[in-house]
């Protein structure tokens, strides 16, 4: 039987870990987890089409809306796979361009 509760902390700690960074970008507000999800918040909203093709391009889904960039992933998601998911958040933010005009 699988240990789900193992799973969400692990993957708690991993968002916490990688998505910390994140947290001294512009155009960042806040960045929250609880258990398996994680949140980015920006303080505008983001350009839905721009950001999504940039995350497609690093070979991750993630499914922003208005101004979160929302990480729920699965919990069999392998220690690597979570930092590519939070590697690429940190590393799109970090390039800019992805949220709306003020």
């Amino acid at each position: 039987a699988s240990d789900w509760r193992a799973d969400v902390r692990r993957i708690e700690e991993g968002l916490r870990s990688g998505l910390a960074p994140c947290r001294d970008l512009p155009g960042v507000e806040d960045v929250r987890v609880l258990g398996a999800i994680g949140v980015v918040e920006m303080e505008r909203p983001v350009r839905m089409r721009e950001i999504q093709r940039r995350f497609v391009e690093r070979g991750v889904w993630v499914r922003p809306f208005g101004r979160l960039i929302y990480l729920m992933p699965p919990y069999i998601i392998s220690d690597s796979q979570l930092i590519t998911l939070c590697d690429a958040t940190s590393e799109i933010i970090r390039e800019g361009g992805v949220i709306e005009d003020p």
